[in-house]
């Protein structure tokens, strides 16, 4: 879709309009609190939600499996540390009960990651 048409799309339907914008502002705030966490979280506290976020188990009820796979270099990339560190914390993670995985890739994140994030 090109400019122009968005544009036209934006005048002419005003709850898409509406529902763009809400869009835009939720990212918005998103961007601003990643950018919040970067600066003042430790690189274990950003693991810890970027591991919810990616089982989109931000206050779930249950377990669940990262999807997609991703790699431990992934994840430094994504939080600003180094691949050896997140091998500490996730093996950290995994003696304290809040995830399960694999060599393999295959991460299994615990409700109680969540709870004690919520806790701290």
């Amino acid at each position: 879709m090109t400019a122009p048409a968005i544009v036209r799309l934006l005048r002419e339907e005003p709850d898409f309009a509406e529902m763009f914008v809400a869009y835009l502002v939720r990212q918005s705030i998103r961007d601003q609190q990643n950018l919040a966490g970067q600066l003042t979280d430790t690189s274990e506290r950003r693991l810890a939600w970027a591991l919810l976020r990616l089982a989109s188990n931000g206050g779930g009820l249950k377990s669940q499996p990262v999807a997609p796979r991703v790699s431990q270099a992934d994840l430094a990339s994504m939080i600003g540390t180094t691949r050896s560190r997140v091998s500490s914390f996730m093996n950290k993670f995994r003696k304290q009960g809040f995830i399960d995985y694999n060599r393999r890739g295959d991460v299994t994140v615990h409700r109680a990651l969540s709870k004690a994030l919520h806790d701290s």
